[in-house]
């Protein structure tokens, strides 16, 4: 009954409308008197932003907010795995079934995810970790690791919440809405996933590098809304560290994993 109601409830607010009407109130220039509020209320430590609090133009602008070349030191060793994002861990583990992977108790297939009977074999009985942002986090995301991008394509088209109601009680917006599949070549013969989903009606997911190489730590692109990003990897090819534990916070830069 409250997955019904709650999804209802996202339904009849989920549209065209209501992604305009957000979008024109965090881009309005009225917006920028939000923005030392908003960072108040979510903890947003100003010290390690780019620029000025001042020299945003709006809300949207210092939502998608760039850090201090030193904010976020990036994990050395070319078989290290670092975090592409702040986040928290919201689920990390083993692909189960062959191909199924578990988020808030809601089973999540890898062919709806990645759109392909094909592709999602490729991670059979591999590894999962989603990574969920808030909106007090810094949203621009990095590369894991250094990679060639041999496949960039689209899913989807509404996006739904992530959070933790979204998660519980929603149509399994991870596998369902909007989202931009990165499959990355990490060594000649491993690849990843790196799966960036869009969140709460607004589906702007943007590229900042636009080549087909990725440098671990540079960074490849931001979201304009809070979101996730989930990563696959392929049997036998990572263990997690210690410090992915589910429900902890990461920041962009950790080591959250080892090659095998």
């Amino acid at each position: 009954m409250k997955e019904r109601i709650y999804q209802g409830m996202i339904e009849l607010t989920n549209g065209r409308g209501s992604s305009a009407f957000l979008k024109k109130i965090a881009t309005s220039p009225y917006s920028k008197k939000l923005i030392r509020s908003y960072s108040k209320v979510y903890e947003i430590n100003i010290d390690e932003v780019s620029k000025n609090i001042e020299s945003f133009t709006n809300l949207h602008d210092f939502f998608t907010r760039s850090l201090k070349l030193d904010a976020r030191p990036v994990a050395q060793g070319a078989t290290v795995f670092a975090s592409p994002v702040d986040a928290k861990i919201e689920a990390f583990g083993d692909i189960i079934d062959s191909m199924t992977l578990t988020v808030k108790n809601k089973p999540y297939s890898l062919v709806d995810l990645l759109g392909s009977e094909q592709r999602a074999a490729n991670y059979r009985d591999g590894k999962y970790i989603v990574f969920y942002l808030s909106p007090a986090d810094y949203h621009r995301m990095h590369s894991p690791i250094d990679a060639e991008v041999v496949r960039q394509y689209v899913l989807g088209q509404k996006s739904y919440p992530v959070n933790r109601l979204g998660l519980t009680y929603g149509k399994k917006p991870i596998s369902h809405n909007y989202r931009m599949i990165s499959e990355l070549a990490y060594s000649p013969h491993r690849q990843a996933a790196f799966i960036k989903v869009g969140a709460t009606f607004v589906n702007s997911i943007q590229l900042t590098n636009t080549t087909d190489v990725w440098t671990k730590g540079e960074e490849v692109g931001y979201f304009t809304f809070g979101s996730t990003v989930v990563m696959l990897f392929e049997e036998n090819a990572i263990e997690f560290h210690e410090n992915v534990v589910q429900g902890y916070p990461i920041r962009m830069g950790e080591a959250f994993a080892n090659m095998l």
